[in-house]
């Protein structure tokens, strides 16, 4: 098999092709074969998995996939590089490719139809402009997932780790943290990618939580907070939760939560911890 892994095939193939990178995808195609080998080894994919693979390029992931797994389904946004998958996966006959937006499918139905309704596992390589809601999509649709193994930008990846206090703790932290498990595989450089960018990458893999991290009764307003919080996160979370046009608490209804969580009025959100935003959400 001729994997596509390397930097001559991928140049073979965009040529072949006259395929021309767009940045407006932000197209970064990862030429190391050890690489991809690992995220697909890091995502745990087994021979009766099914895998939605987000941002296939010209398949040099897919084909390591298709090896792996029992089916993939494989997602493209860039409508000119069907064609050119259609010839490399050629070989495979256990891969579909869709033609879409990943953020307007409803994923939920695509697990049900191609799946039976059963958990998948989620592998891809993300354009860095759109990281963050892809991410959030996956988690918020409530579909039947069993991980995520991505590759993001390292300081996506840092955010994701982070906790209270830090520059890098934010709503993609608390949001990551509260659905999954958060495990850093590996650091990549940028001469891995044609086009090299210009900051490193790393490889996440986000093990879905099997039971609620903490003890919220309403999911949506825990959320609606954390938002509010880091929207404004020079602010006190009295006046960023006060200035959020999500929320409709008084200023008094919002002290008195605050202080009944144990915290002065002063308190910012980037101090709270994710069972303290659960509680107060619980209060509120």
């Amino acid at each position: 098999m001729a994997y596509l892994g390397n930097p001559s095939r991928t140049r073979a193939v965009m040529e072949k092709h006259g395929f021309v990178l767009k940045k407006k995808f932000g197209q970064n195609f990862l030429i190391d074969d050890n690489i991809l080998r690992k995220i697909v080894e890091a995502s745990g994919v087994g021979e009766d998995d099914f895998v939605l693979e987000i941002g296939p390029g010209i398949g040099a992931m897919t084909q390591h996939l298709c090896e792996a797994a029992r089916k993939v389904i494989a997602v493209e946004i860039d409508g000119k590089l069907i064609e050119v998958l259609q010839e490399t996966l050629a070989d495979y006959d256990n891969v579909q490719v869709i033609n879409n937006d990943i953020l307007k499918m409803n994923l939920n139905e695509l697990a049900e139809k191609e799946n039976d309704g059963k958990e998948m596992h989620v592998v891809a390589n993300l354009p860095y402009y759109i990281t963050t809601p892809i991410i959030m999509e996956l988690f918020e649709s409530h579909a039947p997932l069993a991980s995520i193994t991505v590759m993001i930008q390292k300081e996506v990846a840092d955010r994701m780790k982070a906790g209270p206090g830090s520059k890098d703790y934010g709503a993609l932290s608390l949001a990551v943290q509260y659905y999954s498990e958060v495990g850093i595989v590996a650091q990549v450089p940028p001469s891995c990618f044609i086009p090299a960018p210009k900051v490193g990458s790393a490889v996440v893999h986000l093990e879905r939580a099997k039971a609620p991290k903490v003890d919220v009764k309403d999911e949506k307003l825990m959320f609606d907070l954390i938002r509010a919080a880091f929207n404004q996160r020079r602010k006190t979370l009295m006046n960023a939760l006060k200035n959020s046009p999500s929320l409709s608490f008084s200023k008094e209804e919002i002290v008195a939560a605050i202080e009944k969580l144990g915290k002065k009025p002063t308190v910012r959100g980037e101090e709270l911890s994710l069972e303290e935003f659960a509680m107060l959400a619980n209060i509120i």
